[in-house]
């Protein structure tokens, strides 16, 4: 729990991501957010890092231990995390960790118990959820304004050439990414989908490696099927020049909603007069400019942990949501044969 006005935060990692969280610690200035410091292993680097941020760059064990840091936040890549939260917790810190939280079940229950002992909050990024049209499709599906559920499809038709994976020798590999477009760029699809459909019971899937010279997936189809015996397709791949906005459907009894990027498509239900008000209420924007790819999703994570930390409760998703995801992942690699390279 924080008592002062000021909530210390700072970013671990130095790449794209730790970007957008600087920008959400300074949307999160009214709320007492301020961003203490930044780390780096490369201390050739700390005086343009610490330029770029405006704050001192540290190496992990100084930021760790700087008593105005109140949280930190893991943007490191996705194999670092769990040893990073670990050490976190153990310093005191509450953390909040990109996603995916951890590369295997095993680090995340790790991780989830290392800050349980340490009294500290764990929470994971996945932005998405924080963004009011995804919260609005949530509360209406718990609401029954769907019905039942029966189906949900999921298309990412994404693209990112061989350039981006050879810009940094982590990209694309089981040890430091986990996975390839499933893991590293779908998984945020996949967390809406468990979040509205609950954890798949059974899954099918089939994943190849096309057109990328990397270890991991370029291309990947699932088919799941949840407790309920609603069905889900989920077809993802990052060969698919130039790139084309995902898509997100959900079907049930009374209706359906489809989604394109973060837009509203379709909110169609059997009730007419629902629908007028739940499209009044799905129109709402999450907070100014708002956008899936934009900072405004981590703005609003970000806020809900400041708020979780002063209100002593668990943040919008805690380390136990986080891994229902990472869970959902790896039983589609599993289903799809890829979890021979690595230690799940």
């Amino acid at each position: 729990m924080i008592a002062s006005d000021t909530v210390g935060f700072a970013i671990l990692g130095a790449g794209i991501v730790a970007d957008t969280h600087k920008q959400a610690i300074a949307a999160n200035v009214s709320a007492g957010a301020r961003l203490v410091a930044v780390g780096h292993y490369n201390r050739e680097r700390f005086p343009q890092i610490s330029a770029k941020f405006g704050v001192p760059c540290l190496g992990q064990q100084e930021l760790l231990a700087h008593p105005a840091v109140d949280v930190v936040c893991i943007c490191t890549p996705s194999g670092q995390h769990a040893a990073q939260v670990i050490a976190a917790a153990r310093a005191g810190k509450h953390v909040l960790v990109e996603k995916p939280m951890a590369l295997s079940l095993a680090d995340a229950d790790a991780m989830i118990a290392a800050c349980h002992r340490a009294g500290v909050k764990l929470g994971v990024a996945f932005q998405w959820r924080a963004l009011s049209l995804f919260q609005r499709i949530y509360r209406a599906i718990q609401a029954g304004d769907l019905g039942d559920l029966t189906l949900g499809t999921v298309a990412m038709p994404y693209y990112r050439s061989q350039a981006y994976y050879d810009q940094a020798g982590w990209r694309g590999t089981w040890a430091l990414d986990g996975g390839g477009v499933l893991m590293n760029q779908g998984i945020h699809l996949v967390d809406l989908l468990v979040w509205y459909m609950g954890d798949p019971a059974a899954v099918q899937a089939h994943a190849g490696t096309l057109h990328r010279v990397i270890e991991v997936e370029d291309t990947l189809t699932a088919t799941l099927r949840f407790s309920n015996g609603a069905l889900a397709t989920i077809a993802a791949t990052t060969t698919a020049a130039p790139g084309f906005l995902h898509r997100l459907e959900i079907y049930g009894t009374k209706g359906g909603v489809q989604v394109k990027g973060d837009t509203l498509g379709k909110w169609r239900l059997a009730d007419r007069a629902r629908e007028t008000i739940e499209l009044s209420g799905a129109a709402a924007p999450a907070c100014a400019g708002a956008g899936s790819n934009g900072p405004a999703g981590h703005t609003g994570i970000l806020g809900d942990f400041i708020r979780a930390l002063r209100q002593d409760r668990a943040p919008l998703i805690d380390g136990a949501e986080g891994r229902r995801s990472l869970m959902a992942v790896l039983k589609i690699y599993k289903a799809a044969g890829l979890l021979e390279p690595i230690h799940v």
